[in-house]
Parts: C-alpha cells; sequence; structure tokens
C-alpha cells in the first residue's frame, strides 16, 4: 500500500493481506489522521473504516509501549470488538503491540486483571468501557487516540454521556469520529469533545 511515510513492517503486513492499493478513504486521510489533528470521517459502509482504523493506529503507536493504554477504540457490540481484534492480528503481526477487547458480555474482574498486566490498544463497547474507566480508574495520560467507530448506530442507543465521560476523563489526545452519515448527533459530540475538526466525507 503506497502512503507517504508508512511504517515498514505495517507495509509489510498490509501486502501480505493483499491491501495493496490504498483505496480513497485511506489516501485522503492518512496524512491528517497522521499528523495528530481531530478528525470526523464519513464514508459509506464497506469502504474499509475498520482497516483505515487499524492501520493508523499501528502507524502512531508502531512498537509496544507502557503499560498504560495509547490507543481507545469504541465499537458498537461484541462482534465489532471481534472484528477490530482480528484486524489487528492479521495487520500488526510484526508489530509487539498488545491488543485487547472488552464487551457487554466480558468478565470484568478478568478484564481489569488482565489490562492491569500492560495493553496498548483497548478496544470495546461504550457499556463496558464506562464501567471500567468508572470503577478501575486506568491511567490515561499517555493516549494517543481515542476512536470513536460507526458512531451513528452508537449514538442511536443514546452513548453519548458514556462517551463524554470516558473522553472528559482523557485530557489531551487525537479525537477521531467514524461514521456513515453526518448526524445531528454526531455534530453535537464533535463540537462537545472535539478541537476545530478536519471534516473528511468521502464519496
Amino acid at each position: 500500500m503506497i502512503l507517504k511515510k508508512i511504517n515498514e513492517n505495517l507495509q509489510k503486513a498490509l501486502i501480505e493481506n493483499n491491501l495493496i492499493e490504498a483505496n480513497a478513504l485511506q489516501q485522503e486521510t492518512f496524512s491528517a489522521l497522521k499528523s495528530g489533528v481531530d478528525c470526523i470521517i464519513i464514508a459509506a459502509k464497506g469502504s474499509g473504516k475498520s482497516t483505515t482504523i487499524v492501520l493508523n493506529v499501528i502507524q502512531q503507536l508502531v512498537a509496544e509501549g507502557e503499560e498504560s493504554p495509547r490507543a481507545l477504540i469504541i465499537v458498537e457490540d461484541k462482534a465489532k470488538v471481534l472484528e477490530m481484534e482480528t484486524l489487528f492480528e492479521q495487520l500488526g503481526n510484526y508489530t509487539n503491540l498488545r491488543v485487547y477487547g472488552v464487551h457487554d458480555k466480558g468478565d470484568t474482574e478478568y478484564d481489569k486483571n488482565y489490562i492491569s498486566t500492560g495493553i496498548d490498544v483497548l478496544i470495546g463497547t461504550p457499556n463496558k468501557l464506562n464501567e471500567m474507566f468508572t470503577t478501575a480508574g486506568y491511567n490515561v495520560n499517555r493516549l494517543k487516540m481515542f476512536v470513536l467507530d460507526d458512531a451513528d448506530p452508537i449514538l442511536k442507543l443514546r452513548h453519548e454521556t458514556k462517551i463524554m465521560r470516558i473522553s472528559n476523563s482523557i485530557s489531551k489526545t487525537q479525537r477521531i469520529i467514524f461514521s456513515e452519515n453526518l448526524t445531528e448527533r454526531i455534530e453535537v459530540l464533535a463540537e462537545k469533545m472535539m478541537l476545530e475538526p478536519f471534516l473528511f466525507e468521502i464519496d
């Protein structure tokens, strides 16, 4: 995949997974996402939003880091958690990144204990992440990326308060919203938690 200054190990994994050419979404957003600015990215279903999230998180984090998470990805449900974990396994197989997913059906105590041993990327549903951040009080000072995937269905379930609670506990990080549609709910949420975000609307 030809993207400017892409990590060599990530490039190798992308090619091995037949991701040879960057699509419109990946080409248009890569530089902005790499620069660390807040972004709202609107693109249709099947446009490669999940792949774009995973490759950009790997690009930013590259190697194993501290004990506390450096990327937090909020997804809709357990199926999305598992899908995202699988993508990280495929595209991150030349990195030491430690990725862990939590969802509403998981064992909270087990999850807390596992995360306390040190991870780089935490993927989870709004309910579970909110519960864990409220009760465990993770160190979020090292967090570089806060990503909301498929925001529209998540916000339709009225998870704004939980997302804002997590976001407010993080002082400085890059905040990224992905969605199929730019709705009023997304605009309101972005206004509350983002700093002059770049807006990408990919046809």
